[in-house]
C-alpha cells in the first residue's frame, strides 16, 4: 500500500467525491419520490423528511464540486512534482494540456449542473430531475475518462462500462446512505409511517436494478483489470484491494437482501416503530459497508491495475 500523503489525500479526496455524489444521487431520487407524494406541504407528516433530501441533496452536489476542485490541485502537485501548496503555477498547463485535465474538467461541469439542478428548494418535478440525471452522466462519463478505462481509448466500450458502473454504484449507495442516515429518520413518527413504508419500498426496488448493473458491470471491469492473469489477485495491491471490495459488496448484498425479503415485508404487515427501526438500522450497516467499497474503489483507481503487471 502507497503511504505518499500525496497519493493518501488523492484516494481520500476522491472517495469523498464518490461518497457525495452517491449521496445526491440517493436524495435526488427520494427528493422526487417524496415530491410526488406532495410531501413538501406544511400540513404533510413527511415534510421533515422531504426537507432533508432536499438538503443532502444540495449538499452533496456542492461536496462533490469541492472534491474535484482540491483534486485537480492534487493531480497538479502530483504531474509537476512539486509540493502541494506550489502546485497552483501547474494547475492551468494540466487542465489545458493533459487528458487528465480534460477529463476533469467535464466531470466538473457534470458537478456544476448537479449543483444548479438541486440549488432550488421547489418541489423536484420532473424537468429538475431529468436535469440532474444528465448532471450525473456528464459527472460519471468525466471521471470514467480519466480512469483506468482511459486506457482503452476515449468513448471505447471500457468507458462506457465504467460510466455506467459508477452511476449505478451512485444509485445503490446513494439511496442507502441518504435514505438510512437521513431521510428515514425523519420519517420515523407514526403519522409519516406511510411515506416511510412506501418510500423504502422504492428505495429497495431502485437498489435492485442499481445492483443488477453494478454486478454486470463490475465483473466486466474486474475481468479487464486481471487482464487474464488471475494470478494478479494474490501478487498485486490492486489485486488485495478488489478482493476487499467484493467481499464489501457481497456482504452488502446480504444485508439488502436481509431488508427487501424479511425485514420490509414485515413492516409492510405490522407498520409497528420497531419494524421501521429495523429497516433503518438494517439499511444503515449496508450504508456503511458500502461507503467502505468507495473507499475501495478510490484506492483501486489510485493503484496501478492487473493487466499493466502481465504487460
Amino acid at each position: 500500500m502507497n503511504d505518499d500523503p500525496l497519493w493518501l489525500a488523492q484516494v481520500a479526496f476522491a472517495a469523498l467525491g464518490d461518497i457525495a455524489f452517491a449521496s445526491m444521487l440517493g436524495a435526488v431520487l427520494m427528493n422526487g419520490w417524496l415530491s410526488k407524494e406532495k410531501a413538501f406541504a406544511t400540513v404533510s407528516p413527511a415534510r421533515f423528511g422531504w426537507a432533508r433530501a432536499r438538503r443532502i441533496g444540495s449538499g452533496g452536489a456542492l461536496v462533490l464540486a469541492f472534491a474535484n476542485l482540491v483534486l485537480l490541485w492534487l493531480q497538479a502537485a502530483s504531474m509537476s512534482g512539486v509540493p502541494v501548496m506550489e502546485a497552483g503555477a501547474s494547475v492551468w498547463t494540466v487542465l489545458t494540456a493533459t487528458h487528465a485535465g480534460t477529463g476533469w474538467a467535464i466531470a466538473f461541469a457534470g458537478s456544476v449542473l448537479l449543483v444548479l439542478a438541486t440549488a432550488s428548494g421547489a418541489p423536484m418535478g420532473a424537468g429538475r430531475l431529468a436535469f440532474a440525471a444528465f448532471g450525473a452522466l456528464v459527472a460519471a462519463a468525466g471521471k470514467a475518462s480519466v480512469g483506468h478505462a482511459a486506457d482503452a481509448g476515449a468513448f471505447s466500450v471500457a468507458e462506457v462500462v465504467q460510466t455506467l458502473h459508477l452511476l449505478a454504484t451512485g444509485v445503490w449507495g446513494g439511496v442507502v446512505i441518504a435514505g438510512a442516515f437521513a431521510v428515514l429518520p425523519a420519517l420515523g413518527t407514526s403519522l409519516a409511517r406511510a411515506f416511510l413504508i412506501r418510500i423504502a419500498g422504492k428505495m429497495s426496488t431502485m437498489a435492485v436494478v442499481a445492483v443488477v448493473l453494478v454486478i454486470a458491470t463490475g465483473v466486466f471491469n474486474a475481468l479487464r483489470g486481471l487482464g487474464g492473469a488471475a494470478s494478479v489477485l494474490q501478487q498485486s495491491v490492486w489485486g488485495h484491494v478488489l478482493i476487499v471490495k467484493a467481499v464489501l459488496v457481497a456482504t452488502a448484498l446480504i444485508f439488502g437482501g436481509l431488508n427487501r425479503w424479511s425485514a420490509l415485508p414485515r413492516l409492510r404487515r405490522t407498520a409497528s416503530t420497531v419494524d421501521a427501526h429495523t429497516v433503518t438500522n438494517v439499511m444503515r450497516v449496508e450504508g456503511l459497508l458500502m461507503i467502505g467499497v468507495f473507499v475501495a474503489a478510490s484506492v483501486l483507481s489510485h493503484s496501478v491495475p492487473g493487466f499493466a503487471f502481465g504487460g
